[in-house]
């Protein structure tokens, strides 16, 4: 059995800020794998599937951000998981907004929803990290992540969670490069083998004839020829 966690924070008033971005990706693949309704337990929603061949359980704790690992570790105990049984999927201010990355370990980066997974189950689980992109200045973080992603992010989220949806059996056999290859499917989709060529926008040199009007007599025609 896999656990997947997705971060963010409790409640309607945070649910398309940036900091929620990992619910948005546990709702997305719910939603199109067919998932059981979500219900209440581990202090967390969660609900239940398969992907490909394996079980998979849906977590998003509902203890705000920074006591996320309280709800994972619940769950991780109750099913006598593993860490490295856990995927945590969570906004990555360091990645450009449309980025993905699926990585295995590492430290939180001052992530609190991380640091709580970290002090709870170790720092020895898989995370995929969806880009927000960064706000330029360390003291506007808290309220660009709680802030809703704009109007003008739709195209590009909405791909994003479509890929990472796309991808999510691959991840829960462990297929991590398969995964970014689902991913980017979506977000950088290659270009068609068949789209025609661009129209030569050189003008067309006119040849001698069209160049000028040829006024000679018949007499001058004739005799050039001969020349």
């Amino acid at each position: 059995m896999k656990l997947f966690v997705g971060l963010g924070n409790p409640g309607s008033k945070y649910a398309r800020n940036r900091h929620n971005i990992g619910f948005m990706a546990l709702e997305q693949i719910a939603g199109d794998h067919g998932f059981g309704p979500w219900k209440s337990k581990f202090q967390a929603e969660i609900s239940e599937g398969r992907l490909g061949g394996r079980k998979v359980l849906l977590l998003k704790p509902q203890t705000f951000m920074n006591r996320s690992g309280q709800s994972v570790g619940e769950a991780m105990r109750f099913y006598k998981l593993d860490s490295t049984d856990v995927t945590v999927f969570h906004d990555e201010l360091d990645l450009a907004p449309g980025k993905v990355r699926a990585k295995a370990g590492g430290g939180h980066a001052g992530h609190n929803g991380l640091r709580s997974i970290h002090e709870h189950i170790s720092p020895a689980y898989d995370r995929v990290r969806l880009g927000i992109g960064h706000p330029g200045r360390k003291e506007m973080v808290s309220p660009y992540v709680l802030s809703d992603f704009a109007k003008a992010d739709a195209d590009w989220l909405d791909e994003v969670l479509r890929g990472v949806s796309d991808g999510a059996a691959y991840l829960a056999d462990g297929e991590s490069g398969k995964f970014m290859n689902a991913v980017a499917l979506r977000t950088s989709p290659p270009r068609s083998s068949k789209t025609p060529p661009p129209q030569e926008t050189q003008p067309k040199k006119p040849t001698q004839a069209e160049a000028a009007p040829d006024d000679r007599s018949a007499m001058q025609k004739l005799m050039d020829k001969f020349r």
